[in-house]
């Protein structure tokens, strides 16, 4: 393959003008915590639905060290909504790290970076090359959709991704790592789409081995995965007024640190939410949800009452930054109790 062809193809494409993302900067050096806040975020996240979350978490802790400082409720609270828990405590030891040991200043190596607390390969790639344009190879899901299709990888996932990597350190411009990742993964994000592609604006169309046996969307070639194991439970709402009673989940495990719902375990099997409840009242069953998490499926049902003493609540009236889970279960029991006062 003409490597050098290639990348002065894709590069020149992303000199024209890409997308315009809000931690973007061109033609200069952005902001480390900005890179990296902004990394962390999309990690499983679409930009649409983080970057109104970047915007605020810049507006509320505008420096690593304002973050660092800030409590973990907070931050955990501030997240809700985003999903995957574990980035927001990921984030915090990070932040914390950098401002403890570093003096609030991001390492500048690919290596001095993989060293902090929570931050992988892929984010110590992306920041040092995004923000230090240190030559480092950026493969996140976009980067081996493309990699793929340029040379037609046949290996499965996840078992191909030592080899995507190979195939994109070859590619990396030495030059411009930094625009030659962004340029891959705008390239992965906005042409060379999971579902139709749109090779016909590819600027490495002439390169894609997929592209020339006409088969572009069988790749990357996928593992079958495996049915997802179903856990049931119940989440309990209890109202004081416009009040909800809510608890602060053990700071380890899943959604670790978050304000929720006072709940049951989640296992494998059907419990009696009456007798499991935390207090005694006059719980009445209004539905179930279900919501799906990375491992497993979860039906959960909801139980709501008035009011009881329960120790270490916390009373809220404002619920619309709980996890996505608790805020179907408030929400349904919200619908319940609306239907009957207007019987």
């Amino acid at each position: 393959m003409d490597n050098a062809g290639l990348r002065a193809a894709l590069l020149d494409w992303y000199d024209q003008g890409t997308r315009e993302l809000p931690w973007r900067v061109r033609g200069g050096r952005p902001d480390p915590y900005a890179v990296w806040l902004s990394e962390v975020m999309l990690q499983q996240t679409t930009v649409p639905h983080a970057t109104p979350y970047w915007l605020e978490f810049l507006r509320r802790w505008p420096t690593v060290s304002d973050l660092a400082a800030a409590e973990d409720g907070e931050v955990m609270s501030a997240w809700a909504g985003l999903g995957y828990y574990a980035r927001a405590r990921n984030l915090l030891a990070c932040a914390r790290a950098v401002a403890h040991d570093h003096a609030g200043v991001f390492p500048d190596t690919e290596e001095d970076l993989r060293a902090l607390p929570g931050v992988g390969p892929y984010t110590a790639a992306a920041v040092a090359a995004i923000v230090f344009d240190r030559y480092a190879h950026v493969v996140d899901g976009n980067v081996e959709r493309v990699v793929s299709r340029l040379f037609r990888i046949a290996t499965p996932l996840p078992k191909a991704k030592t080899e995507m990597r190979a195939r994109a350190a070859e590619l990396t411009d030495p030059v411009r790592p930094g625009d030659w990742a962004q340029a891959m993964m705008d390239l992965g994000a906005m042409v060379c789409r999971p579902k139709a592609p749109l090779c016909d604006r590819c600027p490495v169309a002439g390169w894609c081995a997929a592209k020339a046996a006409g088969d572009q969307e069988t790749y990357p070639v996928k593992t079958p995965k495996a049915a997802r194991p179903r856990r049931y439970g119940a989440a309990y709402v209890m109202r004081r007024g416009g009040e909800v009673a809510l608890v602060r989940r053990p700071s380890k495990g899943l959604l670790g640190g978050m304000l929720g719902l006072p709940t049951t375990d989640w296992t494998g099997e059907r419990i009696d939410g009456v007798a499991e409840a935390p207090v005694a009242a006059d719980w009445k069953r209004v539905g179930e949800i279900e919501h799906v998490f990375t491992h497993f499926s979860l039906t959960l049902e909801v139980w709501a009452a008035e009011a009881r003493a329960l120790e270490g609540a916390v009373w809220s009236r404002d619920v619309a930054g709980l996890p996505s889970v608790f805020l179907k279960a408030v929400r349904l029991a919200s619908g319940h109790a609306a239907k009957r006062s207007s019987r």
